[in-house]
Protein backbone atom coordinates (compact mmCIF):
# COMPACT_ATOMS: atom_id res chain seq x y z
CA UNK A 1 0.00 0.00 0.00
CA UNK A 2 1.17 3.78 -0.83
CA UNK A 3 1.62 6.34 1.52
CA UNK A 4 -0.85 8.27 -0.51
CA UNK A 5 -3.62 5.31 0.23
CA UNK A 6 -2.90 5.44 4.17
CA UNK A 7 -3.51 8.79 4.14
CA UNK A 8 -6.54 9.26 1.93
CA UNK A 9 -7.87 5.80 2.89
CA UNK A 10 -11.19 3.92 1.65
CA UNK A 11 -14.17 6.18 -0.36
CA UNK A 12 -12.42 9.16 -1.14
CA UNK A 13 -14.15 11.25 -3.60
CA UNK A 14 -11.71 12.39 -6.03
CA UNK A 15 -12.68 15.59 -8.11
CA UNK A 16 -12.24 16.09 -12.21
CA UNK A 17 -13.12 19.28 -14.09
CA UNK A 18 -14.30 18.71 -17.65
CA UNK A 19 -14.94 21.31 -20.31
CA UNK A 20 -18.70 20.62 -21.90
CA UNK A 21 -17.19 19.13 -24.86
CA UNK A 22 -14.89 16.76 -23.08
CA UNK A 23 -17.91 15.57 -20.93
CA UNK A 24 -19.86 15.06 -23.58
CA UNK A 25 -17.06 13.87 -26.30
CA UNK A 26 -16.55 11.24 -23.11
CA UNK A 27 -20.37 10.26 -22.69
CA UNK A 28 -20.38 9.54 -26.19
CA UNK A 29 -17.74 7.25 -26.01
CA UNK A 30 -18.28 5.93 -22.61
CA UNK A 31 -14.67 7.14 -21.62
CA UNK A 32 -12.52 10.44 -21.15
CA UNK A 33 -9.24 10.08 -22.09
CA UNK A 34 -8.14 13.32 -20.76
CA UNK A 35 -8.29 16.94 -21.53
CA UNK A 36 -4.87 18.05 -24.01
CA UNK A 37 -2.84 18.98 -20.48
CA UNK A 38 -3.21 15.13 -18.99
CA UNK A 39 -2.25 13.55 -22.40
CA UNK A 40 0.84 15.65 -22.73
CA UNK A 41 1.83 14.65 -18.75
CA UNK A 42 0.87 10.75 -19.51
CA UNK A 43 -1.86 10.79 -16.55
CA UNK A 44 -5.23 12.36 -15.91
CA UNK A 45 -5.33 15.30 -12.92
CA UNK A 46 -7.62 15.14 -10.29
CA UNK A 47 -7.97 16.42 -6.93
CA UNK A 48 -9.35 15.99 -3.96
CA UNK A 49 -12.17 17.86 -1.87
CA UNK A 50 -9.34 20.58 -0.26
CA UNK A 51 -7.96 21.06 -3.38
CA UNK A 52 -10.00 21.27 -6.34
CA UNK A 53 -11.31 24.72 -5.48
CA UNK A 54 -7.22 25.95 -6.09
CA UNK A 55 -7.14 23.89 -9.08
CA UNK A 56 -9.87 25.80 -10.88
CA UNK A 57 -8.73 29.26 -9.83
CA UNK A 58 -5.67 28.21 -11.45
CA UNK A 59 -6.34 26.57 -14.92
CA UNK A 60 -9.73 27.18 -15.23
CA UNK A 61 -10.57 30.97 -13.74
CA UNK A 62 -13.62 32.70 -15.37
CA UNK A 63 -14.14 29.89 -17.38
CA UNK A 64 -17.99 29.22 -17.77
CA UNK A 65 -19.96 25.59 -19.19
CA UNK A 66 -17.42 23.56 -16.92
CA UNK A 67 -18.64 20.11 -14.93
CA UNK A 68 -16.99 18.83 -11.83
CA UNK A 69 -17.08 14.89 -11.94
CA UNK A 70 -16.22 12.79 -9.14
CA UNK A 71 -14.73 9.26 -8.51
CA UNK A 72 -14.46 7.33 -6.06
CA UNK A 73 -10.59 6.55 -5.72
CA UNK A 74 -10.24 3.58 -4.50
CA UNK A 75 -12.34 1.91 -7.41
CA UNK A 76 -9.36 3.25 -9.82
CA UNK A 77 -7.02 0.48 -8.18
CA UNK A 78 -3.21 0.61 -8.57
CA UNK A 79 -3.35 2.90 -11.64
CA UNK A 80 -4.07 5.64 -9.93
CA UNK A 81 -0.88 7.44 -7.84
CA UNK A 82 -0.64 10.14 -5.21
CA UNK A 83 2.07 12.21 -5.98
CA UNK A 84 3.43 15.41 -5.35
CA UNK A 85 2.55 18.58 -7.23
CA UNK A 86 1.86 21.91 -6.27
CA UNK A 87 3.42 22.70 -3.37
CA UNK A 88 4.90 19.13 -3.04
CA UNK A 89 0.61 18.38 -2.04
CA UNK A 90 -0.29 14.78 -2.94
CA UNK A 91 -2.35 14.88 -6.04
CA UNK A 92 -4.23 11.73 -7.20
CA UNK A 93 -3.07 10.74 -11.01
CA UNK A 94 -4.61 8.48 -13.19
CA UNK A 95 -2.41 6.57 -15.65
CA UNK A 96 -5.00 5.04 -17.56
CA UNK A 97 -8.48 6.24 -19.43
CA UNK A 98 -11.45 6.98 -17.14
CA UNK A 99 -14.79 4.74 -17.85
CA UNK A 100 -17.61 7.01 -17.68
CA UNK A 101 -18.80 4.04 -15.72
CA UNK A 102 -15.93 4.84 -13.27
CA UNK A 103 -17.49 8.64 -12.58
CA UNK A 104 -20.38 8.51 -9.46
CA UNK A 105 -21.74 12.00 -10.55
CA UNK A 106 -21.20 14.93 -13.38
CA UNK A 107 -22.67 17.97 -12.28
CA UNK A 108 -22.01 21.42 -13.75
CA UNK A 109 -19.68 23.76 -12.09
CA UNK A 110 -21.24 27.05 -11.69
CA UNK A 111 -19.89 30.10 -11.93
CA UNK A 112 -20.19 32.77 -9.38
CA UNK A 113 -20.74 36.50 -10.44
CA UNK A 114 -17.03 37.29 -8.66
CA UNK A 115 -15.65 34.75 -11.31
CA UNK A 116 -15.01 31.88 -8.79
CA UNK A 117 -16.44 28.78 -9.35
CA UNK A 118 -19.06 27.60 -6.80
CA UNK A 119 -18.85 24.55 -5.05
CA UNK A 120 -21.17 24.59 -2.52
CA UNK A 121 -22.83 21.80 -2.20
CA UNK A 122 -20.86 19.35 -4.48
CA UNK A 123 -17.84 19.12 -2.80
CA UNK A 124 -18.19 18.23 1.17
Amino acid sequence: MSMGDEQHGQGTLIYKILTRSQWEEAQRLGVFTGAPVDREDGFIHFSNAEQVAQTAAKHFSGMAELFLAAVRAESLGADLRWEPSRGGALFPHLYRDLQVSEIIWCHPLPLGADGNHQFEGLVG
